[in-house]
């Protein structure tokens, strides 16, 4: 594949193919026009054309473009984890607007009409055409120039191909407004395809040397359960939808068994996950209590959790289901002075600095004050606007918020214990 080189490469081998066919001995195009013909690749608005009845062809890229047969030709180039796994080729169209350029009657068109025949004969640059143009450009004195075969264009799966492209009136009017030059004889043409790949390190899968045990295929079982260790579901306590530090959570699933058993709790925000041992486990049902040594690496929000089967070699990893840990009041207080009420709520886990919090006082959502430290369990807020006597409260951290409905009871109630007295 070529590098991303390959586009000046291009314009390059061009320019210098037009600039062949316009110097060509037998053509004797000099004495034809009354002088030397140059060929540049540059914008049209930095032409100075007709000067002293100069000759010129100018060939200007004036449009690049994904091509639509390499797009999704291959694989991402990087997986759910975000690493490397592949270098997939940027495959481009290029589209150029050749255009001659003379200061006497007719010698553009003698220009545009030699041009454009010999493109219509060549067709295909092949790899020898530009294999042999790349080793005139390696001793050249121009720095670009003698980096370009560094490009591996001729290297490339696809050949490089030229054909005529048809502009109509107004698409040609539109591209001479916005270059803001004045219109000269011209043709459009598509160049196709320009492959760019990247050199960047990717990951690549070792061979498979045996399949299954013994090289005896694939192993089947008549059944529709998976024969891996896997999850099914994540049990709170007391019917709840998320669980709180201090609480056992259950896991429920099929092929559980092994030793060691763990849970690994992988924070949203967090590349490191938490690991727990299992408390009571089956095949079918594992417990877990959320009481960890380092309570304060525990933060509230969404986590990954899947269980964890054996060490070394022999783990195995079962799928993961997503589990909230929610915020518990410990301790709430409410103090009123000059008509502001203030309100320390006592939480668990610590309230990181970067998360988002909340006090739903009755109807009304308290903003926290700011946060100094990296991480915290005592939290204020501030409010000049809420009505006297006992209110129900909620902590709301990450759009998550503590447990204050009862679902045990039918119907579902509130939690008694989760009120405070506004003075």
């Amino acid at each position: 594949m070529s590098d991303a080189l390959a586009i000046a490469a291009v314009t390059g081998l061009l320019r210098d193919l037009l600039t062949g066919v316009m110097t060509r001995p037998d053509l004797n195009l000099s004495n034809i026009v009354g002088s030397a013909v140059d060929v540049s690749a540059l914008p049209p608005d930095l032409i100075k054309s007709e000067i002293n009845g100069a000759n010129r062809l100018n060939l200007f890229l004036y449009q690049v473009q994904p091509n639509q047969g390499w797009r999704n030709a291959t694989y991402p180039s990087r997986d759910g984890r975000g690493d490397r796994v592949a270098n997939p080729p940027l495959g481009l169209d290029l589209y150029y607007l050749l255009t001659a350029y003379a200061g006497a009657d007719m010698h553009a068109e003698v220009l545009l009409g030699y041009a454009m025949q010999y493109l219509h004969e060549l067709g295909v640059m092949t790899r020898e055409m530009i294999r042999n143009q790349f080793n005139t450009w390696t001793g050249s004195a121009d720095p670009l120039l003698k980096a370009l075969p560094g490009s591996k264009l001729a290297d490339q799966i696809e050949q490089i191909k030229i054909s005529p492209y048809a502009l109509n009136t107004e698409e040609m009017s539109k591209l001479w407004t916005a270059t803001q030059a004045h219109y000269r004889p011209t043709a459009a043409y598509h160049v196709s395809v320009v492959l760019i790949e990247s050199r960047y390190e990717a990951r690549a899968a070792l061979p498979v040397l045996q399949r299954g045990e013994g090289d005896f295929g694939v192993a089947v079982q008549p059944s529709v359960v998976s024969p891996l260790p896997t999850i099914e579901s994540l049990e709170p306590p007391l019917q709840q939808t998320a669980i709180r530090m201090g609480e056992t959570l259950t896991i429920n699933g099929f092929n559980l068994a092994g030793a060691p058993l763990n849970v690994q709790f992988t924070h949203s925000r967090r590349p490191n996950g938490l690991t727990l041992p299992v408390g009571t486990a089956t095949p079918t049902k594992w417990t877990v209590n959320i009481s960890p040594l380092n309570p304060d690496d525990w933060e509230i929000g969404i986590y990954r959790v899947a269980g964890v089967i054996g060490s070394g070699t022999t783990q195995v990893t079962t799928n993961e289901l997503p589990l909230a840990l929610a915020p518990s009041i410990v301790n709430i207080n409410a103090t009123k002075a000059a008509g502001v009420v203030t309100i320390n709520v006592q939480c668990s886990p610590k309230v990181w600095q970067e998360q988002d919090v909340l006090l739903i006082v009755g109807d009304r959502a308290i903003a926290v004050e700011p946060i100094t430290v990296a991480k915290t369990d005592t939290l204020t807020f501030k409010s000049s606007d809420l009505p006297s006597g006992a209110q129900w409260v909620r902590l709301r951290v990450e759009g998550i918020d503590s447990i204050f409905i009862d679902r045990t009871k039918t119907p579902p109630g509130f939690d008694a214990t989760q009120k405070a007295t506004i003075p």
